[in-house]
């Protein structure tokens, strides 16, 4: 279909903020068409299990277990509502600044400590 990955295209629970090594959990809170919804931010705190564990190196220490990370998703209802669209031009879904996110069953936090 025109080089178009229908895996890509599907909608999720949840719409994920992909920066540039950091991840963002955003929730689908209404869909509006196959390629429109409408999603608002949760909540992301770290698991207390999860201790990020640092050694000298780069600038000021490594992070050598961030690949372990844990975090406890809550939902913000009081969060601003917005729209994403799927671009066929681009394939991928953004809001309309441009930002990227990737729809997925579960909702993903992920925190570059080495960047």
């Amino acid at each position: 279909m025109n080089g178009i990955n229908m895996n890509e295209m599907k909608i999720g629970k949840y719409c994920n903020r992909i920066g540039y090594s950091d991840v963002y959990p955003f929730e689908v809170v209404n869909v509006i068409s196959d390629k429109t919804v409408e999603i608002r931010e949760m909540d992301a705190e770290r698991d207390p299990s999860f201790t990020p564990e640092f050694v000298e190196g780069g600038f000021s220490g490594v992070c050598v277990n961030q690949h372990e990370q844990k975090w406890i998703y809550k939902s913000k209802p009081n969060s601003p509502i917005f729209r994403v669209r799927y671009s066929k031009a681009k394939k991928r879904w953004q809001d309309k600044g441009g930002n990227q996110y990737r729809m997925a069953d579960i909702p993903l936090k992920y925190y570059d400590y080495n960047f």
